[in-house]
């Protein structure tokens, strides 16, 4: 039996609830109100209200539900109140009208997509805004991630995480960007930023930058509806398919990836019986076809493709030890010769240990320090290397120092046994 008593779980599934609902809730709102800032005021209201609700009425059967038509009656006063938006006020009086009539349309691909996610990736990856703040604004946004967890994954200053975002908001009202998805013409064009981006939302629910979770599963399912989306919009764009294997691939783990402590299980220790093969054959099949149509164009696989492969190399041994990490070490060399970053060198120096031995691994972790100074994951790996090689002061100071770089604090218990154990 819970120790907490009614009015302190109330307010736990009301942050539960903003935290899931909040990127669904405020893309809704943005097509209702067309405005974000206007949308995320109403959001607000609507959590606040929940607070004071909930733990006197009891937690509603549909949270998300309850967030949204309280935000919706929220803003029609405003609409009342504001002149400039009352042309707004019919179609919210429908809604609120139908609300409960009768479910919402599957998406037709013919006809365009009836999906406010996809439309507020879109708008926040419009080409007016610089790649930084489509990354910033599409993560705060859709990943309903706080100003901080966004500057702590790009492991940049807060403030000018805070400044990309308070821009991009402005020129998307400025410019009247339109909140909708482009035309089948213009899709193409604006494409790479919309797959970083989905990327990232999918990347922060695999492996949440902060909170109690290890995983944020809502993150993974949204990225993984996404990209599904883009292969039916643009069947012939090879990098469309390459996300998606990828995601399909990554997502297949994700039972795995956690205990029923909640404690986080590395890929070596995994039960690979727990992992799911409907996402695996996703996931091979996407491939393939990203494969086949980059082929057909006598064009080298994309960065999304060949970070697919390796996940698929991963999922096609039976035990950790039949990995062929060799063929991993090769593609990681493909994809730092391809599409250079300190991020895949630290990567790549994960499958150099594994082939050529841990002192092999810390050269290259080492050539990336620089960069990657304030990057928790920098300082577990070569933590790693270090007790593989025996020199365990040293390891356990680089555990405690990734320790200290991570708010999410399933890592932070792992990073901090792993310290312990240096002690032994």
């Amino acid at each position: 039996m819970s120790d907490q008593s009614p009015g302190q779980r109330a307010t736990r599934a009301v942050e539960a609830a903003w935290r899931i609902e909040w990127p669904q809730l405020v893309a809704g709102l943005t097509r209702l109100v067309g405005d974000i800032g206007t949308a995320e005021d109403l959001a607000q209201d609507a959590h606040l209200e929940a607070l004071q609700q909930w733990p006197r009425d009891g937690i509603p059967a549909n949270p998300g539900g309850w967030l949204m038509l309280t935000a919706k009656r929220r803003a029609i006063d405003r609409i009342r109140r504001d002149a400039t938006l009352a042309r707004k006020l019919p179609l919210l009086g429908h809604d609120l009208l139908t609300e409960q009539r009768s479910p919402p349309p599957e998406p037709d691909l013919h006809l365009g997509i009836p999906d406010d996610l996809l439309r507020m990736v879109f708008t926040t990856c419009h080409p007016a805004l610089s790649t930084q703040a489509q990354a910033a604004l599409t993560l705060r946004m859709l990943g309903g991630l706080t100003t901080e967890e966004i500057a702590r994954a790009y492991v940049t200053p807060k403030s000018t995480v805070a400044q990309r975002i308070v821009r991009a908001k402005k020129t998307i009202k400025d410019q009247r960007i339109p909140f909708e998805v482009p035309e089948r013409s213009e899709l193409t064009a604006r494409l790479a930023p919309v797959l970083e981006v989905i990327y990232l939302i999918f990347n922060e629910g695999y492996a949440a930058t902060s909170g109690d979770d290890w995983m944020r599963t809502e993150l993974c399912d949204d990225g993984l509806r996404l990209s599904r989306i883009l292969t039916g919009l643009l069947p012939d764009e090879p990098e469309v398919h390459g996300l998606t294997a990828l995601l399909e691939l990554q997502a297949s783990r994700a039972r795995a990836r956690s205990d029923t402590a909640n404690r986080l299980v590395l890929l070596p220790d995994q039960n690979r019986a727990r992992w799911d093969q409907l996402f695996i054959r996703r996931g091979y099949a996407a491939l393939g076809r990203a494969h086949a149509l980059a082929l057909r164009r006598s064009a080298p696989p994309g960065r999304y493709a060949l970070q697919a492969a390796i996940a698929a190399v991963h999922t096609m041994a039976a035990t950790p030890e039949d990995t062929d990490w060799r063929r991993i070490a090769g593609l990681y060399a493909l994809l730092a010769q391809r599409f250079p970053s300190p991020i895949v060198e630290l990567n790549r120096a994960v499958a150099v240990t594994m082939v050529h031995g841990p002192a092999a691994g810390l050269e290259l972790v080492d050539a990336a320090s620089d960069a990657l100074d304030n990057y928790h994951l920098l300082h577990a790996v070569r933590a790693d290397l270090l007790s593989r090689l025996g020199r365990n002061a040293e390891a356990r100071a680089e555990f405690l120092r990734a320790a200290e770089l991570t708010a999410n604090t399933a890592e932070q218990a792992l990073l901090h046994t792993r310290a312990a154990d240096c002690l032994d």
